[in-house]
């Protein structure tokens, strides 16, 4: 599966409660949409880190590495590129 459908599938499933209901497309703020809280975004971290075996630095958690599933899918993928692993078709 690729890493942002991976991503939509975790956002829909948890703060979404499971119902695609349309507003979520690729560059969707998290924050301003309202879709994801401070509170939320330490569970979208702690999912990243698990899935994709990545640590993520204090400096690293801005919005422009976090904030929509287009940015986060291509944090993840230079952070996988910098660890010299392969994305899984970012």
């Amino acid at each position: 599966m690729k890493i942002i459908e991976e991503l939509r599938t975790f956002v829909i499933d948890n703060f979404l409660f499971g119902q695609p209901d349309g507003s979520l497309s690729d560059e969707t703020s998290f924050l301003e949409s309202g879709i994801i809280d401070s509170t939320g975004l330490l569970e979208l971290i702690a999912f990243v880190e698990r899935t994709y075996e990545i640590r993520l630095a204090d400096a690293e958690l801005i919005p422009d590495n976090l904030d929509s599933l287009a940015k986060l899918t291509a944090f993840i993928g230079r952070k996988l590129a910098r660890s010299g692993r392969q994305p899984l078709c970012a």
